[in-house]
């Protein structure tokens, strides 16, 4: 829909925020009943802020034809053909008459109707109030059928204080039924962890009779389902698990036999070739690690995101392990003083690289491994770079402190890496033993 500016004064102003909208007209009828339609007259009075019935009623009052403007429909018919140009006309004196300031033109003005039946325009803008000249036809027609009072600053005040006490009334009360959903939640997960609890241990003999009920709680093994979920451990420690409780003990000797009988058969190596073929192992190891090194500082050169270089990292040959001193080392090389700066900078990395299950170790070695190879400077900020990296949630506190008591039972427990943790160590076990207090 085309605007115009409100006002012919203000024809040529291109940045006069009051618009309204072009006067469409329709001649309806033949004869005697031919009309004049004012087909957006309602959109057109909503701008002037002022009812549709006024400017209808000023066109008839004008022209002395009649006008009616219809309430249900919203329809304005001014009887007569008459141009639009010439209602456009008749809208701009009623403009001027009735909607702008007599004194600063602004057409924020509201009618007013004082005690001794005289009109006033009172400015919203500018606070002056104009004096409506009283001759006018529509003035008689206006004071039969006044405006709409606004409301006073008292009733808005009123208004907004319970519109305010409804949105706390609502706030609280939806509080209450997230209070209410939480616990049901919790006493279902309660339940579903019993029942699933109860399969477990039940086993397949439940599975195997024959007796068993169908009809026997249909409803609540739906529900316990939902809250359950079934995950089977695919790790090389539970494997191993699964396995020794399969076989028997039997089974379990001949198969340490056998290993002891491929042992005997097998000759004894002598010490020059334990030496070549250790040394065609570390220069294989060498290289693999080297490649997956070049491979991974190409790609950072290149300017590959953290997402990118997560999608590489998946496609590159190796364990994870390997992999992942890889990755440090090429983010890293030549990093002593300032690793913790570094690490910081570069996290986005790490934590891209973490999210796999069982990640977390496997980085934790990784920085152990890169601190045996450089200096002695790196090593004393590893404390800081675990702070960061779980502040960061990228490390949790179980693996860290698995990786702790791994490396103090091991072979390289003789590291200087462990006494330089060890106060973050203890800080963990302290903040866990708050925890549990609380």
């Amino acid at each position: 829909m085309a605007l115009q500016n409100i006002g012919a004064s203000n024809r040529d102003d291109a940045f006069y925020r009051y618009k309204m909208p072009r006067m469409i007209t329709k001649i309806e009828g033949r004869g005697n009943g031919i009309k004049t339609n004012v087909v957006n007259m309602v959109e057109i009075a909503k701008a002037l802020a002022r009812p549709a019935s006024y400017t209808t009623k000023y066109f008839g009052c004008e022209l002395g034809a009649q006008s009616k403007f219809d309430e249900k429909t919203g329809t304005s018919h001014v009887n007569g053909a008459h141009d639009t140009a010439k209602l456009a006309g008749l809208l701009e004196n009623f403009i001027k008459k009735y909607v702008q300031c007599y004194g600063c033109g602004n057409p924020e003005t509201e009618i007013i109707i004082t005690k001794t039946q005289m009109l006033n325009l009172k400015c919203a803008a500018c606070g002056f109030v104009s004096d409506v000249d009283m001759r006018d036809k529509l003035t008689t027609f206006i004071l039969k059928n006044p405006p709409e009072q606004k409301k006073s600053a008292k009733e808005k005040k009123a208004l907004r204080r319970a519109d305010k006490e409804q949105l706390k009334e609502g706030q609280i009360a939806d509080e209450e039924q997230k209070k209410l959903k939480k616990e049901a939640a919790k006493k279902k997960g309660t339940s579903g962890s019993k029942v699933s609890s109860k399969k477990r241990t039940s086993g397949s003999d439940e599975d195997h009779s024959p007796t068993r009920s169908q009809g026997d709680g249909m409803d609540q093994a739906a529900d316990d389902d939902d809250d359950v979920q079934w995950q089977t451990d695919t790790s090389i420690e539970a494997a191993k698990k699964r396995i020794e409780e399969q076989l028997s003990a039997v089974t379990a000797d001949m198969v340490m036999l056998n290993t002891t009988e491929e042992k005997k058969k097998s000759p004894p190596k002598s010490p020059e070739r334990e030496k070549k073929a250790e040394a065609k192992s570390e220069n294989g190891v060498d290289d693999v690690h080297g490649k997956l090194v070049d491979e991974i500082k190409q790609s950072l050169k290149a300017g590959s995101s953290a997402s990118q270089l997560k999608t590489l990292f998946g496609t590159l040959c190796g364990t994870p392990q390997e992999k992942m001193d890889a990755l440090l080392e090429a983010l890293f090389e030549g990093v002593g003083k300032g690793f913790a700066k570094e690490v910081n900078k570069k996290i986005k990395y790490i934590s891209e690289a973490t999210k796999a299950e069982g990640s977390q170790l496997v980085l934790l070695r990784g920085f152990e491994s890169f601190c045996g190879k450089a200096n002695p400077d790196a090593t004393k900020e590893v404390a800081l770079v675990l702070k960061s990296l779980y502040d960061e949630d990228v490390l949790e506190e179980e693996y860290i402190m698995k990786w702790y008591q791994e490396g103090l039972s091991g072979k390289a427990k003789s590291s200087p890496i462990w006494k330089n943790i060890k106060p973050f160590i203890e800080w963990l076990q302290s903040a866990e033993s708050e925890t549990e207090e609380e």
